[in-house]
């Protein structure tokens, strides 16, 4: 994968934006389409304290709602540290969305301000899909995005 140009190409097309669906909804697809094992990629949004609901995505469907109390996503919300789970069968409470998902990275989006927005999920049906440069390229990248996000 390539992942300047990713950055570069997402960094332009999200420029100025400041919508925090908006933003979502580029990010999702374009992370999607670049990432080749990613089968599902989407962002969960808090909408109440404590509460994920579904965002943006691309793939399959996912789950509604998580609380942060449950699953990978949960973690990720709850903790505020990036969940890259090599098999979620060997990871307690996972939720499974989608019976083919054998790995999956979270990360948390913060704006600016430090307020938590909700959590970036790719979901792969590869054990161990994703790696540390995944998370090196994903986590400055929505910082930067989502720094002046609403």
């Amino acid at each position: 994968m390539d992942y300047e140009t990713a950055t570069r190409d997402i960094l332009a097309l999200t420029h100025g934006e400041t919508d925090t669906v908006a933003l979502m909804a580029t990010l999702a697809c374009e992370i999607h389409n670049r990432h080749p094992l990613s089968d599902w990629t989407g962002f969960y949004r808090v909408t109440q304290p404590e509460l994920l609901k579904i965002g943006p995505y691309q793939g399959g469907h996912g789950c509604l709602v998580i609380p942060f109390s449950r699953g990978v996503c949960g973690a990720a919300a709850r903790t505020g540290q990036v969940q890259n789970v090599p098999d979620v069968e060997a990871f307690p409470d996972h939720i499974a969305c989608s019976s083919s998902t054998r790995s999956e990275l979270v990360i948390p989006v913060v704006n600016g301000v430090g307020k938590l927005l909700g959590v970036l999920d790719l979901d792969s049906d590869q054990p161990a899909a994703f790696t540390a440069r995944d998370e090196e390229w994903l986590i400055p990248l929505l910082a930067q995005v989502f720094e002046k996000a609403e």
